[in-house]
């Protein structure tokens, strides 16, 4: 069975096709697809504003859709020459709704040296890839590039995020990310929508986006959100938590409970690698790592996160621990349907932060 691709290496595939661009490097075929929409937008917009100037665009550049052409128009239009240029661009845009797509190989098998095509297949819209079995495929991989957008998981995109807010100048404060993820989920393309509306809005001299310019430009509480949530049941502040849940129950849509239950579990769950790895310090009479591969070790975020978990620790044992993650995974099933009492979410959610409490 083929490794699944992961985003760090969709990442750096879309790097290294971005440099190509810049370069003037271009391939006859461009094959984008994943269930990402972000990097094949991306990289369909560079090429489409690179290979052409502004006046060539007029005679030698047309986008058409997959809904409402086929395959033969396709290859028709690439077999054409350029006009008062060295190249001609075809861009099919939302290619998973072009009937049999594999007939594209009567052109990708042979492709021409004066025509860039650009194949822009999103998964999501139809739930399946291409089919990498296909000579269409395969002739895509021999004789152009093919890359495949990867969506992250929510552990692997804070790293990325941090990096491309300082590409614009801007750097964001933990707290701050934590609420625009939680708002966002992780759409990258929405999520790259909500920093350009931050950037264009804050001040010229302001360099780092804080939970009030979240609250101010985007519109979320920063009292009421799961990073506060996670904040007090981690701390132990009962008060602070039932506040915050009464909130959610009042905006079931705004906060999800199965939302809520995921942001809860991962947090227990570096709770609980923390804590096997003091108890394997303890044990083995060994010093405990160092912070950047603690970090690693309990999947946090960044040295802040690290820095909170450390600090409250001391809060919850190894049985306590387990305890809460067992009641997270029960209180997920009842938050589907299973065995809830015919309690609703915020009644659910309530609850659930009591026995964990307890």
């Amino acid at each position: 069975m083929a490794k699944s691709l992961k985003f760090s290496d969709a990442i750096a595939e879309y790097g290294a096709i971005m440099k190509d661009i810049e370069a003037r490097r271009f391939a006859p075929i461009y094959l984008l697809s994943g269930d990402e929409g972000y990097f094949i937008d991306a990289i369909a917009e560079r090429l489409a504003n690179a290979i052409l100037n502004e006046a060539e665009r007029s005679f030698n550049q047309v986008t058409v859709y997959g809904q409402d052409s086929d395959t033969g128009k396709i290859v028709m239009l690439c077999r054409q020459m350029p006009m008062m240029g060295s190249y001609q661009v075809v861009i099919v845009r939302e290619a998973q709704q072009l009937q049999k797509i594999d007939n594209l190989v009567h052109y990708t098998s042979n492709p021409q040296s004066t025509t860039i095509l650009i194949v822009c297949y999103k998964n999501k819209e139809q739930g399946r890839g291409i089919d990498k079995r296909t000579a269409f495929y395969k002739s895509c991989q021999k004789h152009g590039v093919v890359f495949e957008s990867v969506r992250p998981r929510e552990y692997e995109i804070d790293s990325w995020l941090e990096g491309f807010i300082a590409s614009t100048g801007l750097r964001i404060e933990p707290k701050a990310l934590a609420m625009l993820k939680e708002h966002v989920g992780m759409d990258i393309g929405r999520m790259v929508r909500e920093l350009e509306k931050l950037r264009v809005s804050m001040r010229e001299d302001e360099r780092v986006v804080t939970d009030s310019h979240i609250e101010q430009y985007i519109g979320l509480s920063k009292e009421f959100n799961s990073f506060e949530l996670n904040d007090a049941v981690m701390k132990c502040d009962v008060g602070r938590a039932m506040h915050i849940a009464e909130h959610f129950a009042h905006n079931p849509k705004s906060y999800p409970i199965t939302q809520t239950i995921t942001i809860l579990f991962g947090l227990f769950q570096q709770l609980f690698l923390l804590n096997y790895h003091m108890w394997q310090s303890r044990r083995r009479n060994i010093p405990m790592p160092q912070d950047m591969e603690l970090m690693r070790a309990v999947r946090a975020n960044n040295i802040y996160a690290l820095r909170d978990l450390k600090a409250n620790i001391g809060r919850w044992n190894g049985p306590q621990l387990f305890k809460v993650l067992g009641l997270l995974r029960e209180y997920d099933a009842k938050s589907k349907g299973v065995n809830n009492g015919g309690l609703d979410n915020g009644e659910l959610l309530k609850e659930l932060l009591l026995k964990i409490f307890m």
